[in-house]
């Protein structure tokens, strides 16, 4: 297999393909997640020259053209097969795939598909076609590693993951391709020359998320900011024109799902289902259910059950940075060019956007806060809680509740110095202890924790009340 050391990061998906290619049963491996994620270079980069077969469908291609360029993949990979011609159809494509394989004296035979959806146009049979592939030939061998890739989660999760036909039940394994993490992302940059400090990589990371596309964009001999007025604020930037086409190259009728995306980003402690679909206008029902549930397993939004409370009243709130940044900064401004970014530091919009971004990073990476504080192995459950005496306002962003009976009460805060907790302030985070171990009767031990950018600045506050300051390269566990 191909050297994997240049890979950057994941390790759990890694550790699956190799699992996968050296065991002594066929395989039928999806690998989704949102367009721009890596998913096409980690399967070339672990597979390397072992592939039997590959190719990449065309986006907005009919049939015809998608046979030919199939046979253009085929005489590629085996030219005596590919003699006969053009295949008339998908079925006797497979065909041609299965004599490939049959003659491959590997012990493995690495199948892959890369734009799944794409191959599925209206009357090709494409999918009727795959399902006979593997149902008749390739899950009754011992030797075939069939992969398919794909950005658009709709098809994905409800034509292959939820499918209820002939490939029910059939995918053997399934990867979500995660966006990095902030340590991944360092590590990524270094790898391409970056020198920036922890404070700038939270700042690109609050602006685009852990995208490697996105990150391989960025210019390493400018600085943030420089690359943010290049990539977002420049006409024809790469993440200036990105929001429409990413949701687009996602989700059939996108306009559903980028309604709730941006009904969303208008508060930023999240919704109930009732009040986000009303703030969409869009209808309550299954499809509802079918934009919110491909929104989560795309990463964009996440549901949590608020401490203490019932199903009926999960929170839906906006988790992807990229979008969050674009609809606060990008769409309809006028700002432009060199300097643009800059300009926007310190106002009241930067304010309320930095504080919810860096709550999104602190979350996403609540593996690296557990870790540092020294939990890792404890089993836990994270949620958040809101005082239902709306007089007293009192909520808590992060709670990590231990199975040691005790409960990490996170307030996290963005600062660009270390934050100062005054008497005032002080004076509201006991009154948020008090209104939190009222109101849900715990019994838990409550640790004060205070993830921050910069720490904390000691004092008589921070003494007597906070049981753990962190700051950000906490998040770079």
């Amino acid at each position: 297999m191909a050297d994997a050391q240049i890979i950057i990061g994941r390790k759990s998906e890694l550790e699956i393909l190799d699992r996968v290619y050296a065991g002594s049963k066929s395989e039928f491996i999806i690998l989704y997640g949102r367009r721009r994620v890596g998913k096409t270079f980690l399967v070339n980069q672990k597979f390397g020259e072992h592939f039997t077969f590959r190719m990449t469908a065309l986006a907005n291609a009919t049939l015809s053209q998608q046979l030919v360029n199939f046979h253009a993949a085929l005489s590629a990979a085996a030219p005596e097969l590919a003699a006969g011609g053009v295949p008339a159809n998908w079925f006797e494509a497979f065909q041609s795939v299965i004599r490939l394989a049959s003659e491959d004296k590997r012990e493995r035979k690495v199948i892959f598909f890369d734009e799944l959806p794409w191959f599925d146009s209206y009357g090709s049979d494409f999918l009727q076609a795959l399902e006979h592939f593997w149902n008749s030939w390739a899950s009754l061998r011992s030797d075939v590693v069939l992969v398919g890739c794909g950005s658009a989660a709709s098809w994905m999760l409800n034509e292959l993951i939820h499918n209820r036909g002939g490939l029910h039940n059939r995918i053997t394994e399934r990867i979500l391709l995660q966006p990095f993490t902030l340590a991944e992302t360092e590590e990524f940059l270094q790898s391409k020359g970056a020198v920036y400090d922890r404070y700038q990589l939270l700042e690109l990371y609050m602006t685009m998320g852990g995208i490697p596309y996105y990150l391989e964009n960025v210019q390493v001999n400018r600085s943030v900011a420089q690359n943010i007025d290049r990539m977002f604020f420049t006409p024809g930037g790469v993440l200036n024109v990105e929001y429409g086409n990413l949701y687009r190259s996602l989700f059939n009728r996108y306009d559903r799902h980028t309604a709730i995306v941006e009904a969303l980003v208008q508060k930023s402690k999240g919704m109930v289902r009732k009040e986000l679909l009303a703030s969409a206008g869009l209808p309550d029902g299954g499809t509802a259910s079918e934009i919110l549930d491909e929104l989560e397993q795309s990463g964009f939004i996440r549901r949590h059950f608020p401490f203490g409370k019932t199903k009926r009243e999960v929170l839906y709130q906006l988790t992807d940075p990229f979008s969050l940044f674009y609809l606060t900064f990008v769409k309809d401004s006028k700002a432009e060019g060199q300097g643009a970014w800059l300009a926007q530091l310190n106002s009241p919009k930067w304010r309320a956007w930095s504080g919810y971004a860096f709550e999104y990073l602190c979350r996403y990476h609540v593996d690296a806060i557990k870790k540092q504080l020294g939990i890792s192995g404890v089993y836990s459950e994270i949620s958040a809680w809101r005082s239902r005496d709306s007089e007293k306002g009192a909520q808590i962003d992060l709670l990590i509740d231990r199975n040691d009976r005790v409960i990490n009460i996170c307030e996290i805060k963005f600062s660009v110095d270390p934050f100062t907790i005054t008497k005032a302030y002080a004076e509201n985070l006991r009154n948020k202890l008090s209104a939190f171990r009222e109101e849900t009767g715990t019994s838990k031990t409550l640790f004060l924790t205070m993830p921050t950018t910069f720490g904390l600045k000691t004092n008589e506050y921070s003494q007597q009340l906070v049981n753990d300051s962190l700051d950000m390269g906490a998040l770079f566990q």
